[in-house]
């Protein structure tokens, strides 16, 4: 795999400090564990919208990786468009890296 943001989230997988799936997503932000929300560009709105509701009620950062649901479950080895990264130090990293892909917002 040569994409560095792909790998990264690998990395957290094997790590175990991500969550994955729009409900796991809610119930880690919900319990104060979600450092940060990154879901997939091809992730459907009405199943993202209660995500990004809890993330904006709890003020934990929300990001669309530039990446498709098959890329994102071809990295993790699981079928995903919705991750919470639970670790802040990788969270800040990868929020680093989002942001960088995106023109440094």
């Amino acid at each position: 795999m040569n994409d560095r943001l792909l790998s990264f989230l690998g990395l957290c997988r094997r790590a175990r400090k991500l969550t994955i799936g729009a409900q796991t997503a809610v119930e880690s932000i919900e319990s104060n564990k979600s450092r940060l929300i990154v879901y997939a560009r091809d992730f459907s709105a009405n199943s993202l919208k209660p995500v990004l509701e809890a993330a904006e009620k709890y003020g934990v950062e929300a990001l669309m990786a530039n990446r498709s649901k098959d890329e994102l479950s071809f990295a993790l080895g699981r079928l995903c468009g919705v991750i919470s990264v639970e670790d802040s130090g990788f969270a800040q990293k990868l929020s680093l890296m989002i942001k960088d892909e995106q023109g440094g917002e």
